[in-house]
């Protein structure tokens, strides 16, 4: 009776201590970050999951890559990730489904109070850099027609073949909206292509016009021009690390090792990261890595 007893004892202890274990290798103090599906937010996610790990006891797991916008913001809801880096233009328009605010301050403060009210999701300090969407042609392109900006677009429209990532025409500040401010008509059914494969087509000729984030590293690998939103239908794109609330509650020293990034990224800089990562093909762990050794955060 008294071994029974002891061996009781004894297995309860080890499954106490088992339990214990696995909560400390699998949860208690991981955060799961997130990204989009295309460099830029890759870059950013791996930036401050380094930063994380520098500056906090915290382990990172990496979910990066994941998918699209609306991936991220579903798994970030159902408590799949923790945070990502997000757009204050995405969120007002794709995630929050309100009117272009073109007033950065204002975008800003819109989006951090509707998503902290709606789903407790909490907009950390923005990095610096707005990569606000445009519309991008080659060289050769904007010489034929001597195109400047976006309405100029509009009578030669139908000469011109549309192509972009499919994320773009599921978007109220995509292809819809675009053509109907701006009054195009381009010629036949628009192409529809992963994100990394639209520039690839436009330098082949496959298509005339897509749509580019001004940071993007293939603008210059491309020599496409930029043209104006001169109508300004896109709103500011400034990103900045999305995250849980309870999350966010129970690790603010999350807050404060990612307000270290604040205003350390402008565009010249986001666009030389990711024209290192896309064009020269440095890994993003490298280039993450070499940014934050640049500021001494790491």
């Amino acid at each position: 009776m008294h071994r029974t007893l002891v061996q009781r004892a004894l297995l309860f202890i080890t499954i106490v201590a088992l339990a214990a274990f696995m909560a400390s290798c699998s949860g208690a103090n991981t955060i799961t970050i997130g990204s989009k599906d295309y460099s830029e937010n890759i870059l950013l996610a791996e930036i401050m999951a380094q930063l994380i790990e520098a500056k906090t006891d915290l382990k990172v797991n990496r979910k990066l890559n994941l998918g699209g916008t609306f991936v991220n913001f579903n798994a970030i809801q159902n408590k799949q990730i923790d945070l990502y880096p997000e757009y204050t233009g995405t969120a007002l328009t794709a995630e929050l489904k309100m009117e272009v605010i073109n007033d950065p301050a204002e975008s800003y403060r819109v989006v951090s109070e509707e998503m902290a009210r709606r789903w407790n999701i909490i907009w950390l300090e923005p990095f610096g850099f707005n990569n606000t969407y445009t519309l991008a042609v080659t060289a050769e392109v904007q010489e034929r027609y001597g195109l400047e900006t976006f309405s100029d677009v509009v009578a030669i429209a139908g000469e011109l073949v549309f192509g972009a990532e499919h994320e773009f025409f599921d978007r109220q500040d995509g292809f819809d909206g675009l053509v109907a401010h701006y009054g195009l008509t381009f010629k036949g059914e628009p192409m529809k292509l992963n994100t990394s494969l639209k520039y690839q087509a436009i330098a082949r000729g496959e298509m005339d016009i897509t749509d580019a984030f001004s940071t993007d590293g293939p603008i210059m690998q491309y020599d496409l021009r930029v043209l104006e939103d001169d109508k300004s239908f896109f709103p500011p794109y400034h990103a900045a690390p999305i995250i849980r609330g309870e999350v966010l509650e129970k690790h603010p020293e999350i807050a404060e090792a990612l307000s270290l990034l604040a205003g350390t990224i402008n565009d010249e800089t986001m666009t030389a990261l990711n024209y290192r990562v896309d064009v020269k093909g440095e890994s993003a762990e490298t280039v993450a890595s070499a940014f934050l050794s640049s500021l001494g955060l790491i």
